[in-house]
């Protein structure tokens, strides 16, 4: 075993290295350099090193090079402790294999319908990312199928210990066939964990990487609590708001990068996606825009931005917050270089306020808390950019003509100078209107929910369970019978109106999934969420009466079980 400072001194296939090389991958990191050639050469390895140190490449790319495209089948196995982290090994493994022909990569987690999963496991998904209780679901039902898996890989496997996991996890592995390579990674290493090792393990190479505590002394940290507008109105109120040069969006998935993106442009702003699916030829020429200047805000998860080199970054935007301290230091550590300042902005979630003493602890820093400009301060700041960019024309043009036509149009109209003048300032601003009005609040109290996990963030420790409430959904579907399913607890004098939602058992909606998704999105208390009724093709369910458009039109994209909402009132519709 030997180590490397390129990845082209690998014996790689070409299809890989050319994916990573999209990637910006060049000097592999020092769990790379250690990991890469021992699972090469089929070792078992142990892997001990904080999450953002590169771990998903240091299996990926060995496990990559080993598969078969022409095997239908899981040949690598990579279990995780949460839905999110799944999805990000996923998305990672799907970019460096990019041009592997043939190659299919299957995400399987809890709180998402089995029929698309079993099609992608029957499909011949060479790749499983999975969560443990939606991985044992599906062993015991025999839709995964691991008589040709060549590498088992347990990831963060001190967070599952965690989470509760270590009996699934084991139970997994005892599944897993003898010649299967194994390799285990974890930040810690408890007893429980290293017990694990030695039974699943035999005679690995353990790989140790110290935790780097870096400072970011010349960032200045922030962060806004996710309460009172939605995070797309403060992302664009806080743009608008502060003097960046070239700003980086952080989200989560490739889909966000697109739909952010798009709705800072709509907004007028200047601003692109960078995403895995991109082809070279799109990304080269999307950083070359950012360099000159043609783009002034790039929206990116972390898998693409992580080879970005991008000078003259002043604002890093963390619209959702990554998984870890690690990642939390490389994405604000692409502002504030050469000496200059730099300014990150975090959007935290009640719920994820517990992660900032983390993110203090590993910069050395502190995080101040910040409040989004409220309609009052925007309508104050545009009139004043509007009278100095006025005032600029003024000063840098020749008005004498444009002059002379004011006055022949105040005489043939008959109208003040003082009346004309606001007539075209009137006009001027129906793009950018200059006055910002908040959006009135709901007729209900939006009380912070229980301390709990967003829908997003659930483990899939009650998967079982919720399968079986789908299963007996699905048989009072299929008698045709109305489901009442859920009778909340009101609070009294509340008045509701009935809305139709165009998901039902069919889907395998639950009265929770129903609950979670509006109670997320309008960031209401589940106690102003009435009554839920659940038929085969739809749901109706009851909501406060006055609820505010804006919150109506984004619950009617929100999604429940990856079908859209669709919300509508039962009686009118919903004004566009």
């Amino acid at each position: 075993m030997s180590e490397f400072n390129t990845f082209s001194a690998l014996e790689l296939p070409e299809a890989i290295l050319r994916g990573i090389q999209e990637l910006g991958f060049d000097t592999p990191t020092p769990i790379q350099q250690q990991a890469i050639p021992a699972l090469l050469e089929k070792k078992n390895v142990l892997g001990e090193a904080q999450t953002g140190t590169g771990k998903t490449a240091a299996f990926g790319l060995p496990a990559l090079a080993n598969i078969d495209t022409r095997i239908r089948g899981a040949q690598l196995l990579v279990v995780a402790p949460t839905r999110e982290l799944a999805l990000q090994v996923a998305e990672s493994i799907e970019s460096m294999g990019k041009y592997m022909k043939g190659l299919n990569v299957a995400t399987i987690y809890g709180g998402s319908a089995y029929g698309p999963q079993i099609k992608l496991l029957r499909g011949g998904a060479q790749v499983v990312v999975g969560t443990p209780g939606r991985l044992m679901d599906h062993l015991r039902k025999g839709t995964l199928d691991l008589s040709t898996l060549k590498m088992a890989v347990l990831d963060e496997a001190d967070e599952m210990l965690n989470m509760g996991f270590v009996e699934d996890i084991e139970w997994i592995m005892e599944q897993v066939p003898e010649t299967a390579q194994r390799a285990l990674f974890s930040a810690t290493m408890p007893p429980t964990i290293r017990k694990i090792a030695n039974k699943f393990l035999a005679d690995p190479v353990h790989v140790k990487i110290a935790s780097t505590n870096l400072t970011k002394a010349n960032i200045t940290q922030k962060a806004w609590k996710v309460q009172g507008m939605t995070k797309d109105v403060a992302l664009e109120r806080i743009l608008e708001s502060i003097d960046y040069q070239l700003a980086l969006v952080f989200v989560r998935t490739r889909n966000d990068t697109l739909t952010v993106s798009a709705m800072l442009r709509e907004r007028g702003f200047k601003a692109a996606g960078l995403n895995g699916d991109m082809s070279q030829d799109q990304r080269e020429a999307t950083v070359t825009q950012l360099k000159a200047g043609k783009i002034r805000i790039l929206v990116a998860t972390d898998v693409v931005a992580r080879g970005l080199d991008v000078p003259g970054v002043t604002h890093v935007l963390n619209y959702d917050l990554p998984q870890d301290a690690e990642s939390y230091v490389h994405r604000i550590g692409r502002t504030g270089r050469a000496g200059r300042s730099g300014e990150s902005i975090s959007f935290v979630r009640p719920r994820e306020m517990h992660m900032l003493k983390r993110y203090e602890r590993s910069t050395n820093g502190s995080i101040e808390m910040m409040n989004v400009p409220q309609g009052r301060e925007l309508s104050q700041l545009r009139i004043e950019q509007t009278q100095t960019k006025i005032a600029e024309i003024a000063a840098n043009t020749d008005t004498a003509t444009m002059k002379s036509f004011v006055m022949q149009m105040v005489e043939a109209t008959e109208m003040s100078l003082e009346d004309f003048a606001a007539a075209l300032l009137h006009e001027y601003q129906l793009a950018r209107p200059l006055i910002v009005k908040d959006e009135p609040k709901p007729k209900f109290d939006r009380k912070e929910r229980p301390a709990g996990r967003d829908r997003n963030e659930r483990s899939d420790r009650g998967d079982r369970g919720a399968a079986r409430g789908k299963r007996a959904n699905d048989r009072g579907a299929d008698r045709g019978t109305e489901r009442r399913e859920r009778k909340p607890r009101r609070d009294a004098g509340i008045e509701f109106d009935t809305y139709r939602l165009a998901v039902g058992t069919e889907h395998g909606a639950r009265p929770g999934d129903v609950v979670g998704a509006i109670a997320n999105e309008a960031d209401m208390d589940s106690r102003y969420i009435g009554e839920i009724q659940l038929f085969a093709t739809h749901t109706t369910v009851q909501l406060p009466k006055g609820m505010p458009a804006a919150i109506l039109q984004k619950l009617k994209k929100a999604r429940i079980r990856q079908q859209p909402m669709a919300i509508s009132p039962v009686h009118g519709k919903l004004s566009s």
